[in-house]
């Protein structure tokens, strides 16, 4: 005879056999729900940003609610940079061009941040980024609070004194050489690595887009 022991311990074992059967439906619906992206890699979960407050070129501030709305690259360089910034915007200068066709209230958007407040005024930094592309965002700030931003989306950058016998103002700045990818809720979704194909990171981009609007 069955006890009422007996009938709880069968369908408790009922119950994990269907949620055994389950988890890979759950899993593989969960992973097709994805976007197939080939440039962004994208976490988990997205992780929210503390706030922030950078200067745009044309002196007003940058803070996160701003970011809203849009998917957003994010790129540390300084205006000096001898080769990788250069060739960095340029390359999404290509993937903006080709995301020119998404409406302007959600279009994808590149930060250009300068992490060389001693050299780059808000002015320098918008005319540098600006010969790339018209509609990268382009922005500064303070030594610290550039360090807090950067720390923020798990980039880094470094000043490297001149060499021995150049003017100090000859020095360098090492940087993170990845993108990161923030969401339309202005949280850190995800990553870009280097090398950059412009054409991928454009196509990833109109995806994200098009699947947030949905």
């Amino acid at each position: 005879m069955f006890t009422r022991t007996t009938a709880y311990i069968l369908l408790a074992a009922l119950a994990v056999a269907c949620a055994l059967w389950a988890l890979p439906h759950w899993l593989s619906t969960r992973e097709s729900a994805r976007p197939m992206l080939q440039a962004v890699q994208l976490f988990d979960q997205p992780r929210e940003l503390p706030p922030f407050s950078l200067q745009q070129s044309d002196h007003t501030p940058l803070v996160r609610d701003e970011l809203k709305g849009h998917w957003t690259l994010v790129f540390l360089g300084f205006t000096h940079c001898p080769d990788e910034c250069p060739t960095t915007l340029a390359q999404l200068a290509q993937a903006q061009k080709q995301w020119q066709v998404l409406p302007e209230p959600t279009r994808p958007r590149v930060l250009f941040v300068s992490v060389d407040p001693e050299r780059d005024t808000p002015d320098a930094v918008g005319e540098y980024a600006h010969g790339f592309h018209r509609d990268t965002l382009a922005a500064t700030a303070d030594g610290s609070t550039l360090e807090a931003f950067a720390r923020s989306l798990s980039l880094v950058f470094m000043k490297v004194s001149a060499p021995d016998g150049a003017p100090a103002d000859q020095y360098t700045v090492d940087h993170s050489a990845a993108l990161a990818v923030l969401d339309p809720q202005a949280r850190m979704a995800g990553v870009i690595q280097a090398p950059l194909d412009p054409k991928a990171i454009a196509s990833d981009l109109v995806t994200l887009t098009r699947a947030s609007a949905q």
